[in-house]
């Protein structure tokens, strides 16, 4: 049997609600409804952390972010931590990114081969950031997102555009090739930024939904909200957006879905029109979700459903079904063991990672409906506050448990409250179940130990950020962002 291809196709920030094989009306995403209608479909998909970098080498190593010590946007991955590339690698592939991988530090492949395209943003921390332009500031968690949002670009967008090229253009020299007679398989990633905020939609994508995206079903907070929650909406001076706002980003973001989408139809069209459809197995998901106005939060950042679930899609013709869906509580921890188990690699030492792949072939498999996802911080970020953060939750079954470290934890029945508006913590009733998934959070996980060990690292961080302020080291994957790149035009121009 011929070794089997993989194309992984990774976005940004995409609320999983959003995409019409999870019932969206408004059916933002042809492609990946099409995709998700020839596949498996996975309901309760969870990343590891609502945070960029923690989520992305998580997923690589199929390690939770505190046991490789990943919390924040600018921590390093050691560059002789096992990854799935270094796994599909070892099992005689050739694994190329196109695009994003938001790694930080020297090692800026991770067991990749290849890389085209780049990242956006420095290699490095402590130098210069991104110069955004008119949209400084949009792409964070800033009320500034919120009211400099609706038409316009983003350079993330510009990114995308080369990104889909880069990778169409790899996708035709291997059909090429194969055409020549070279049946070597391909291992190929596709790392889009969108639909990531900016909330600035080109106008014809703006157009396409305006009027038509609802407002949050549940756009204020239980009552009364937990306290962390309510700080953090009130520090993120978000508590009083108005509904022109409200509307205008929720709008551009379903048109940053349709495009990114449709970028993603792009690249599958090369995969057909290459004739390599047959053996490659095609990974759709995201690093995180957005709350996009639910409880009256944006962005990610919470261990809420909206930030932690994600879209997870697999289409494979002839090795699992097409048009199915799967229950399961699975992670992109699993998504990181299918593809190395799928492509022949060893199983990642550490890792915790379990094969999607029987449940995908037989809804009674064998699983354990459990997993975990953390938020820790320092203060160094403008946008955190000035308050560290360490937060970790698990799912069990239809059971979630929130342990905010200094606060009373939360606990939810999803099956029955899949809003998350009642918190039962206190309710005596369910107290055996809040014990039971309390012990499952602080199992190896201690909070203060992670403070302290943050606090350790950022003065490591320190000394790296002042080194590469001082010695401009080169950046090795940098697509070159230009601030002109950006712009907020009126939405009613």
């Amino acid at each position: 049997m011929t070794q089997p291809n993989l194309l992984f196709l990774f976005s940004d920030q995409h609320a999983r609600r959003v995409a019409g094989c999870y019932g969206d009306p408004a059916s933002p995403t042809p492609n990946l409804d099409r995709l998700a209608g020839e596949g498996v479909v996975f309901d309760n998909a969870y990343c590891p952390s609502p945070l960029c970098v923690p989520s992305r080498m998580a997923m690589l190593t199929g390690r939770h972010p505190f046991e490789q010590e990943c919390w924040t946007n600018d921590d390093y991955l050691r560059s002789d931590a096992v990854t799935w590339l270094h796994s599909v690698g070892a099992a005689g592939y050739r694994p190329v990114l196109a695009g994003r991988l938001h790694s930080m530090g020297p090692d800026q492949l991770h067991g990749y081969a290849e890389r085209m395209v780049g990242d956006h943003s420095p290699n490095w921390g402590g130098v210069p950031r991104h110069d955004l332009g008119v949209l400084e500031k949009a792409n964070d968690p800033w009320r500034e997102s919120l009211e400099r949002s609706g038409v316009g670009q983003s350079a993330y967008q510009v990114k995308d555009v080369e990104t889909a090229s880069a990778a169409c253009n790899f996708l035709r020299r291997i059909g090429e090739a194969r055409r020549g007679g070279d049946r070597a398989p391909f291992c190929l990633t596709v790392g889009f930024l969108l639909p990531h905020p900016p909330y600035v939609a080109w106008r014809e994508d703006y157009a396409r939904f305006a009027g038509r995206v609802p407002p949050p079903a549940h756009p204020a907070p239980p009552s009364p909200p937990h306290p962390w929650e309510r700080w953090w909406r009130e520090n993120r001076n978000i508590a009083d957006i108005d509904a022109g706002a409200v509307e205008r980003a929720r709008t551009a973001y379903y048109g940053l879905v349709w495009r990114l989408d449709a970028l993603i139809g792009d690249v599958l069209r090369c995969v057909s029109e290459e004739g390599l459809d047959d053996d490659t197995l095609i990974v759709y998901t995201t690093d995180h979700g957005d709350q996009l106005g639910e409880r009256g939060l944006w962005w990610k950042h919470t261990l809420y459903e909206d930030s932690v679930r994600v879209p997870l899609l697999l289409r494979w013709p002839g090795r699992i079904p097409a048009g199915e869906r799967r229950a399961q509580v699975v992670d992109l921890l699993d998504v990181a063991a299918t593809m190395a188990a799928a492509l022949g690699g060893p199983p990642l030492p550490f890792g915790h990672g379990r094969d999607l792949l029987p449940i995908a072939r037989d809804a009674r498999a064998s699983w354990l409906d459990e997993v975990f996802s953390e938020h820790c911080t320092d203060t160094v970020p403008a946008w955190t506050g000035g308050q560290s953060v360490q937060q970790r939750m698990v799912r069990s079954g239809d059971w979630k448990l929130i342990c905010s470290h200094g606060h009373a934890p939360q606990l939810f029945d999803l099956a029955n409250d899949p809003h998350e508006r009642n918190d039962l913590a206190d309710d005596p009733r369910h107290a055996a179940m809040r014990a039971a998934l309390l012990a499952r959070v602080l199992d190896g996980w201690d909070p203060v130990r992670i403070a302290s060990r943050i606090a350790e690292r950022r003065r490591e961080k320190n000394i790296l950020d002042a080194w590469a302020r001082s010695v401009r080291p080169h950046d090795g994957f940098r697509w070159q962002l230009l601030p002109e790149h950006n712009r907020l035009e009126p939405v009613s121009g």
